[in-house]
């Protein structure tokens, strides 16, 4: 099985997206619109909840609570790459 990048940062962004930076240095962003089309992820637009992510313990995903994470995997995998600010920018 192959080991992915735990997860070291993250800043959640306008229209449910997630920067996050891994611990081999590499920076995602990942874009939760199609996760919000599932019943399960809907409780992400009620009120400020999305914005109460944090690291889970290790850096294996993020938390939102009991019901709602996400992995490092999914977002190492799913993530579009991001090198430089010029193209956070234009993600934007």
């Amino acid at each position: 099985m192959e080991n992915y990048p735990t997860i070291k940062y993250i800043e959640l962004l306008s229209d449910y997206r997630i920067f996050a930076i891994f611990d081999d240095g590499s920076i995602r962003v990942y874009g939760l619109d199609e996760r919000l089309k599932q019943p399960h992820f809907k409780a992400l637009k009620e009120g400020d909840l999305f914005y109460k992510a944090t690291i889970a313990n290790g850096g294996y995903g993020i938390i939102w609570n009991d019901e709602l994470d996400l992995s490092e995997y999914e977002l190492w995998t799913k993530g579009q790459p991001v090198s430089t600010v010029e193209q956070l920018a234009a993600q934007a």
